[in-house]
């Protein structure tokens, strides 16, 4: 894969960009302390400030790594950032990203996470070159599968009791689209 970086991508109304540490108190307010937004994550919703600015300053940290991709989910009419998108896993021998997602529950059902999924699938696709990109989520969430869907994801399966979140060990419904599929939907 030839590695850009988290690099600013723009579509009709969200901007994905690298954290700053102004993020900090946005991030806290809108998404990292909902527990409605964490319920099927690996992370607990953060109870205090110090923890998102701790974890914003560990991205901010790692941007040097072209293999390092963390974006802030900026609604351009809030100017603020309402969620996060990344890779959180890559196989560089297969070309695959896996890719994971949040968004505060105030914009949820609103099209604004499928937008930055479907943004983050073209740049892998197109500048990074990779030739498979995944995700998976909890079968109790049923609309982030919505989301892969939307974006040309296909389901390829559940795998039984292979993830945990904060709910515990729970299966895993994995969604994948390979590089030569999403060429012919796109053409």
């Amino acid at each position: 894969m030839e590695h850009k970086g988290t690099v600013k991508i723009e579509t009709e109304r969200l901007l994905l960009r690298a954290f700053t540490e102004q993020d900090s108190k946005p991030a806290f307010a809108n998404w990292t302390n909902d527990s409605k937004v964490t319920e099927f994550l690996r992370w607990p919703a953060h109870r205090e400030l110090a923890v998102t600015e701790k974890v914003l300053e560990d991205w901010i940290e790692h941007y040097r790594d072209p293999a390092f991709y963390q974006w802030a989910i900026v609604l351009k009419e809030l100017g603020e950032p309402i969620g996060c998108i990344s890779a959180v896993g890559m196989d560089e021998q297969v070309g695959m990203v896996h890719i994971g997602y949040c968004i505060g529950s105030r914009w949820w059902r609103k099209g604004y996470t499928s937008e930055a999924l479907a943004a983050v699938i073209s740049f892998f696709f197109r500048e990074v070159k990779a030739s498979r990109i995944e995700s998976q989520h909890d079968p109790n969430n049923p609309n982030s599968g919505k989301v892969m869907e939307k974006c040309g994801m296909k389901k390829e399966g559940v795998l039984r009791k292979a993830d945990w979140n904060n709910k515990g060990i729970v299966d895993a419904c994995v969604y994948g689209i390979l590089a030569d599929e999403y060429e012919e939907t796109i053409l």
